[in-house]
């Protein structure tokens, strides 16, 4: 995310959408994966940020919170916490 900001431009919208939704469209994986709506695949990570751009700027700190694999929380998936 933080190289298609810097060199492509993108905003850190942009950059999150194309990590989420749009890779799960390139990879044939729409219908199922790449937005947090009922009835798709609960493969998620709950950041402490409060706008996208944390995650693109904020370097030296893991911001994860919690990564939900399957629609079952990883203990421990988190590094750094």
């Amino acid at each position: 995310m933080s190289l298609g900001c810097l060199l492509f431009g993108l905003t850190p919208e942009e950059a999150l959408r194309g990590t989420t939704t749009h890779a799960a469209r390139v990879l044939g994986l729409a219908e199922s994966h790449g937005r947090i709506v009922p009835g798709r695949v609960a493969d998620l990570v709950v950041w402490d940020v409060e706008h996208p751009r944390e995650l693109v700027y904020g370097m030296g700190r893991s911001p994860c919170l919690r990564v939900v694999v399957g629609g079952a929380e990883r203990a421990r998936a988190c590094l750094g916490r």
